[in-house]
């Protein structure tokens, strides 16, 4: 019996251990700042004056090119130089010490924010040259629960970084997991490309953003015992509370939603393909291509080889419910008697060969028209070589000779520079004064800086003697 008790003293010895270690490990209390610190640090990057508010139209002109160019290195740093969490984060602040005078501050700023951002995007976009629907823009158009998960969260990891006596570098690393600027910029290009579609998709992505980074900021401070600002009244103080459950269930139901439309739609998908892979493997015929359209539930396939055979595509369709594809319906292209669709393969052939000409056609146009434009830069200064000429012998009747050329001069760690050169040769030395003359002058008729000017004086040949 006392062994008994002993082991189970022991046991319970050893899980008061385990637990003080787990407590101690991941305590957010060991290291946080004073409140005061941590209010001071927030309420620092609320306001939107002086050099901020130029940081992030900077900062929306480079999300707004690399969405154009499709690059995402580019808008990855857009969102490192970006102010926008500083609001967000100062309303969750303000929520979560019931301090609604710095709500209203923050909102006010985040509101103003928000207009820059989408008025200056709008703005690019309606000059840009470049209108095609990138893959990065369209990412930000269709928002789902994980937006909403890593806004959460991505919020938590920030407000755990801020809370902390010495700084980290959370918050850059928050605010490109949440990617705040993205969606505000994908919104500037719907109203300016008049896709009111994908403005109002990118709008509700960066609300989900801001609302759950702020709900993640006040979570978090409520978590860390941060002191609150009492009501006067405990029923403003419950109103408040509904009013923020009321906002967040807003905000997410509609993108759990739009997450559950996307998993069903990307399970169609994928019974489909495997469907395709399993039932038409044939030695003689092989799929060339596949469609596939989850809101129609269509499979659409051409094959080529050897046709299947009517009954053959009566037996795979009666798979389909085998496969959890019961409402599926496929569509099949083969040179079959009475299946034959040759016209739309051809149309795909077709299609396919006239794009890939096009591309061609324009990079050829492209390069042509970049050597015409480099030839008719280089025929300018020899039309005008002769007038040099005359003009320069005009006004010093000492030249015997003028030579006028384009040539690349190379310098030690440099680039090659392309330089205009001119070459006086001269019967007397010319003087000091009308070489500088002679220089500024080529200088402005060329119109470039970039010069090379020699003189060189021939003496008078001997006569001979006789």
């Amino acid at each position: 019996m006392k062994y008994s008790d002993d082991k189970a003293n022991a046991t319970h010895n050893a899980l008061n251990h385990l637990l003080t270690f787990l407590v101690h490990r991941f305590s957010l209390r060991e290291d946080k700042a004073d409140d005061s610190e941590i209010e001071r640090r927030i309420g620092d990057g609320i306001e939107l004056i002086g050099a901020t508010p130029w940081i992030l139209i900077f900062a929306i002109i480079v999300a707004s090119v690399g969405l154009n160019v499709n690059s995402t290195a580019v808008i990855i740093g857009a969102m490192l130089i970006s102010p926008l969490m500083g609001p967000i984060m100062g309303v969750g602040l303000g929520m979560a010490v019931y301090d609604f005078s710095l709500v209203k501050r923050a909102l006010l700023n985040l509101g103003i924010a928000t207009l820059i951002s989408l008025i200056v995007s709008a703005l690019y976009f309606s000059i840009s040259p470049l209108h095609q629907v990138q893959s990065e823009l369209l990412a930000r158009t269709t928002p789902t629960i994980w937006d909403v998960l890593i806004a959460l969260f991505g919020g938590l990891a920030g407000i755990v970084g801020v809370t902390r006596k010495e700084k980290s570098n959370v918050i850059p690393g928050v605010a490109i997991a949440t990617a705040l600027m993205p969606p505000i910029c994908t919104a500037g290009f719907g109203v300016a490309t008049g896709e009111w579609r994908f403005a109002a998709g990118a709008l509700y992505l960066y609300t989900i953003n801001c609302v759950f980074i702020a709900l993640a900021t006040m979570i978090g401070l409520r978590i860390l015992r941060l002191a609150p600002h009492r009501f006067a009244d405990d029923t403003i103080a419950w109103r408040v509370k509904v009013w923020l459950v009321v906002l967040a269930l807003c905000t997410a139901l509609p993108s759990a939603y739009l997450a559950a439309t996307l998993v069903n739609e990307e399970v169609f998908k994928s019974r489909a393909r495997q469907f395709v892979d399993q039932e038409f493997a044939f030695p003689n015929t092989h799929a060339a291509e596949l469609k596939i359209d989850p809101k129609t539930q269509t499979i659409e396939l051409s094959l080529i080889g050897a046709p299947l055979t009517k009954s053959t595509l009566q037996t795979i369709e009666g798979r389909l419910a085998a496969a959890h594809l019961e409402q599926a319906r496929i569509v099949v292209h083969q040179s079959s008697d009475d299946k034959v669709d040759v016209t739309a393969l051809k149309s795909s052939l077709l299609s396919d060969l006239y794009r890939d000409g096009q591309e061609a056609s324009h990079k050829k146009d492209a390069e042509i028209l970049r050597l015409q434009n480099e030839i008719a830069s280089r025929n300018v200064l020899f039309a005008i070589a002769e007038d040099i000429a005359h003009e320069l012998r005009a006004q010093y009747p000492l030249i015997t000779q003028v030579m006028v050329g384009e040539g690349l001069v190379f310098t030690e760690n440099a680039p090659a520079k392309t330089m205009q050169h001119l070459r006086v040769s001269s019967s007397a030395p010319l003087s000091t004064r009308d070489r500088k003359r002679i220089e500024g002058w080529f200088k402005v008729r060329t119109k470039t800086e970039d010069v090379m000017v020699n003189f060189e004086s021939q003496a008078p040949k001997a006569r001979p003697k006789h």
